[in-house]
């Protein structure tokens, strides 16, 4: 294999959002070492195979991708329909009195002050003391969705605000490309069918479907599920997550909506599985993830059907079968894969593009550092190991955390035992014993994959408390929690409504087209 310095060419089998992502941040990364000017990047896209696209959510990563790139969000959004997104609702996953549902936050520098509040009601109330423990009191972002508010932060707000985005997918991966082909990445349209290994063991060059080879030191497979490098090539052993997570399959249609919508996502728990709602500016993108152990795929269709008020109408369905797990080997030889080639969570918390993302930022700072032997290897699968793991580690989380009884779907997720990893179990051992969580968390690294806020909003959203006792109530602790809604609802003043900051950027990106 060879050495970083030898690199001249890079190849990126596969368009898409992860390959045009991809691209623009090797593009970006390379351009700014002097040693890695000059490597030339060329994209492989093939015009048979279409991206998945029904419709995406994000988290606040893909904001540090864009703010990296500087391309402000009056440009890319209007491009992509997008809109903000201030975290998800979680409706129906629990049945506990008071907690039916609630919201997974994304934070801002205003928890430093509400979050302590927080966890110590939760803590009260974990030794059964009647304190108000439902999270969507006590966040400022969920009071930005409650306002239906766009979580920009004026001047005089002297808080930072965290948030992600709902997009088209298609249109995303059509402007990153355009955006890729400015900063001089090549493109080629052509459908990749074959690869050739040299003496070592290493891929050499890939042939498409009309004959013609291409060549380099280093490739990026971004052929989706299909793994053309990672698996067909190379063989990459893959680890699978159906013991963890059950759902293998999805259903997708669009509704429209009346322009009115606030900056959240929606999970809705169904009879097996969950249906997700994502605000575009165009539309609601919808769908229903479930497990094909429980139900067909004509049912799934019905149910959401139903859900959407959709049964007479024509408007067509699309069914996605998903492949959950991760390659045990996202760097192989010569070869990195990112995207759904490496691995693949069910979409509840948004994790796709921010695993792409973080890949390819981590790869990339690796090659410019000019590490490129065995031990950055094995150093940069587990960093990416890690983060598939820990991340789905947070999505069981919901899963043994629910409440439902109504089918068995959700009471073998509550109840399978395999479905519990060593550290989530410390983890819920650790809350349900009354002990410090956050202590739990940080001691175990989980943080590094969702902060301390997340899981105290997952668990506590839920409503995984004890009984609360009367005898121990305290008035106290409700005047605190006034006083916080209070404060955030003052703080909301300062934000505008969520369609008319889209609006603004709609008219702005009009009258630039015009210009032009």
């Amino acid at each position: 294999m060879k050495s970083a310095s030898e690199i001249k060419q890079i190849v990126i089998v596969g368009g898409g959002t992860a390959g045009w992502m991809s691209a623009l941040i090797l593009a970006d990364t390379l351009a700014q070492s002097t040693a890695m000017q000059g490597v030339g990047i060329t994209l492989l896209e093939s015009p048979v195979v279409g991206t998945i696209g029904v419709g995406e959510g994000s988290t606040h990563a893909l904001k540090r991708f864009f703010d990296t790139l500087r391309i402000a969000e009056s440009e890319w959004m209007p491009a992509c329909h997008a809109t903000y997104k201030c975290g998800i609702t979680f409706d129906g996953w629990s049945t506990r009195p008071g907690f039916t549902s609630y919201f997974h936050q994304f934070s801002t520098m205003v928890d430093n002050l509400t979050q302590p509040v927080f966890m110590n009601n939760v803590h009260s109330r974990l030794r059964g003391v009647d304190a108000p423990g439902w999270p969507n009191d006590y966040f400022l972002s969920a009071h930005l969705v409650r306002n239906k508010l766009a979580p920009v932060t004026p001047e005089h707000f002297p808080f930072t605000v965290n948030y992600g985005f709902h997009f088209d997918a298609t249109l995303l991966a059509r402007f990153l490309r355009k955006k890729a082909l400015e900063r001089g990445v090549r493109h080629r349209q052509c459908h990749i069918v074959a690869s050739n290994l040299d003496a070592r063991g290493d891929i050499a060059s890939v042939r498409s479907q009309e004959g013609e080879e291409f060549a380099a030191d280093l490739f990026i497979d971004c052929s989706g599920f299909t793994g053309l490098l990672i698996d067909k090539a190379l063989k990459t052993p893959f680890h699978s997550y159906a013991n963890d997570l059950a759902n293998d399959a999805a259903v997708a249609m669009p509704t429209p909506h009346d322009g009115e919508i606030a900056p959240h996502t929606v999970s809705t728990a169904l009879k097996h599985g969950w249906a997700w709602q994502i605000p575009l500016t165009t539309r609601y993108g919808n769908g229903y993830v479930y497990s094909k152990a429980y139900c067909s795929a004509d049912q799934a269709e019905y149910e959401l059907r139903e859900r959407l008020g959709l049964l007479e109408s024509d408007v067509p369905a699309r069914h996605l079968a998903m492949k959950v797990g991760r390659v045990e080997q996202h760097w192989n030889r010569n070869c990195v894969a990112i995207g759904l080639s490496q691995g693949f969570l069910e979409p509840l918390e948004a994790t796709a593009l921010f695993l792409t993302q973080t890949a390819a930022a981590i790869f990339a700072a690796i090659l410019t550092a000019g590490d490129y032997g065995e031990r950055a290897r094995q150093a940069y699968n587990r960093e990416v190991n890690g983060y598939f793991d820990g991340h789905r580690d947070y999505i069981v989380a919901h899963y043994k955390t629910n409440s439902r009884p109504d089918t068995a779907y959700w009471r073998d997720r509550a109840r399978d035992p395999g479905a519990v990893s060593d550290s989530l179990r410390q983890v819920f051992d650790t809350w349900l014993g009354g002990r410090d969580l956050a202590a739990e968390i940080t001691r175990q690294g989980l943080d590094k994959y969702y902060p301390i806020g997340s899981w105290y909003a997952l668990l506590a959203g839920m409503g995984v408390f004890p009984p609360p006792t009367p005898a121990q109530a305290n008035p106290a602790y409700q005047q605190q929690a006034r006083e916080m809604q209070e404060f955030l609802r003052r703080c909301t003043l300062n934000f505008r409504n969520h369609m008319e900051v889209l609006r603004e950027y709609d008219r702005a990106a009009g009258e630039q087209a015009r210009a032009a």
